[in-house]
């Protein structure tokens, strides 16, 4: 199972929100490649880089973060936030990030997206479904829609996507451990590399995440506040 943490940026620095709410924010870090060069140091090989201004602003607004972290770093890094275009999505590959993650364009405009999978190629693209009470929420968490997050998922591996990060809202950031229940009906009723997000807060997450056959964990707030450590994840990569 990979290991990703994931650095949010907001204004050029490292922050956290809880639940998705951008008044909770909390700046942990004002250097995010300080943060980055640490995880690299540690033998992490994933980030999973999310810009919050860009995801509320529909577009992408800290592109040199993306840079710098491309460009001084080894790290295989996903990038997200503010991708809405061909346009957009050809300047975060530009600027260095491996793969696209999709979220809010994927429910806007599902037929572009599909152009963009068949163009690109399905492992360029990370389909995003955040979701809150099982419905899609877009635009950084601050849109609502009526889309079932299994229905949205199968609709998109009908696509030819084959890696999902879900995130449960409710548990972002509140490290009271991630939605179990959700991510065993999702590696039941389709057939996609499942990344967990929100919520994971021990090693003994990462092990039942594991054991329930997801392919990745998205780590943020439990690195932050010392719930798991470096070290810890670096000797769970080995094994």
């Amino acid at each position: 199972m990979k290991i990703i943490p994931a650095i949010d940026i907001i204004e050029g620095k490292c922050v956290r929100l809880s639940k998705g709410d951008y008044d909770t924010k909390k700046i942990y870090h004002e250097n995010p490649l300080d943060i980055a060069k640490e995880y690299e140091a540690h033998g992490i090989q994933y980030l999973h880089l999310v810009d919050l201004d860009g995801a509320k602003a529909k577009t992408i607004k800290n592109l040199k973060t993306l840079e710098m972290l491309a460009s001084q770093t080894t790290l295989i890094i996903d990038f997200g936030g503010g991708i809405k275009t061909r346009e957009s999505l050809e300047r975060a590959f530009n600027a260095g990030a491996n793969q696209i993650t999709i979220g809010s364009v994927a429910v806007e405009n599902p037929e572009m997206c599909e152009e963009w999978i068949n163009e690109f190629g399905a492992e360029k693209l990370i389909l995003g479904a955040d979701c809150l009470d099982r419905k899609i929420k877009t635009s950084g968490w601050l849109t609502d829609s009526d889309l079932d997050v299994l229905d949205f998922i199968k609709s998109y591996q009908l696509k030819g996507i084959r890696e999902v990060i879900c995130t449960d809202i409710s548990k972002d950031g509140m490290l009271a451990g991630p939605s179990f229940e959700l991510y065993q009906e999702i590696l039941k009723q389709s057939e996609i590399a499942l990344i967990a997000s929100g919520g994971i807060s021990s090693m003994q997450d990462l092990e039942d995440l594991k054991e329930i056959g997801c392919s990745g964990a998205i780590i943020g707030k439990a690195i932050y506040e010392g719930k798991i450590s470096l070290k810890e994840l670096q000797k769970f990569n080995q094994c």
